[in-house]
């Protein structure tokens, strides 16, 4: 029996502003992963003074979202009261729960950059869903580095391989950043409660006879060994957790175990009641769809 459940290629999404990413999850054949609910790529792309990234405020409840950059810069702004600059290797890390509303810019400083990155929203266990929006950001230097055969892992979340990354999760997960030789293999035995994925950044890898690329996610069935080899340098995203008891709902930015908490936002964020951003007065309307 195989340990692959689904392979899913990466289709392009406008965040605005002309600013493109690639979007993994969710779709229909793959809702979640663990608690990961949503996965964005986003780049590399020039930024300059004529081309900037520009993603006005907006909300969101029932979940945490992860930033993590390669290359460039972002300025995060959030009705916490939270200004941060985002740069490659660091962790912002911010929890909605009852609600939050933030911004994400890049290029308002006039200097050009390539910018590349990943964002990703997981899915609050319910228990958590309604606790008080909150905000981190932890620097390259204070994750944990894991040591594999022909490679390493950085621990951006969660628990992994004995080790504990200081990112406040709320519920048990792993995401990690990892690079591994040619020639070399990875094998992780996932629970039977969990599942997880392999995200190719570059190079090559053969799981089970067959070789994936870059931009493919593997995604793997609870309970399988995760096997892959290198058949070129690899650089990749390996990820996944403890599956949720419940659905989740997803509409626009809001995610959440009951769709009434979903309506409510609507009409929270249609009355502008969430807060406002920091030294902002722009914002993202409500989508009428």
């Amino acid at each position: 029996m195989s340990s692959i459940n689904l392979v899913i290629k990466p289709n392009s999404k406008d965040l605005g502003d002309n600013f493109l990413v690639r979007r993994l999850i969710p779709i229909a054949k793959k809702r979640m992963i663990g608690p990961f609910i949503f996965w964005d790529h986003m780049g590399p792309v020039n930024i300059s003074e004529s081309k900037k990234m520009k993603v006005r405020s907006h909300p969101h409840i029932g979940l945490s979202t992860l930033t993590y950059l390669f290359s460039g810069e972002i300025m995060h702004r959030d009705s916490l009261g939270n200004i941060q600059a985002i740069r490659p290797g660091e962790v912002n890390w911010m929890t909605a729960g009852s609600g939050i509303v933030h911004s994400e810019r890049a290029g308002d400083d006039g200097q050009e950059q390539v910018l590349e990155g990943l964002q990703i929203w997981i899915a609050l266990p319910k228990e958590s869903e309604d606790i008080a929006a909150s905000f981190v950001h932890i620097k390259e230097q204070d994750l944990p580095s894991i040591k594999i055969p022909g490679g390493s892992l950085k621990l951006i979340a969660g628990e992994f391989m004995q080790e504990k990354s200081s990112v406040p999760v709320f519920s048990p997960l792993f995401y990690t950043n990892g690079n591994l030789k040619l020639g070399h293999t990875f094998s992780y035995a996932l629970g039977e409660n969990e599942e997880s994925a392999l995200y190719i950044l570059s190079g090559e890898v053969e799981i089970e006879g067959k070789l994936y690329g870059v931009g493919d996610m593997v995604c793997f069935n609870a309970g399988a060994i995760c096997e892959f080899k290198a058949q070129k340098d690899l650089n990749f995203m390996f990820f996944g957790g403890e599956i949720f008891l419940e659905k989740r709902f997803i509409w626009w930015n809001f995610v959440s175990s009951e769709k009434e908490k979903i309506e409510n936002a609507k009409v929270r964020w249609q009355n502008q009641e969430f807060g406002q951003v920091i030294d902002e007065t722009e914002y993202i309307e409500l989508p009428k769809d």
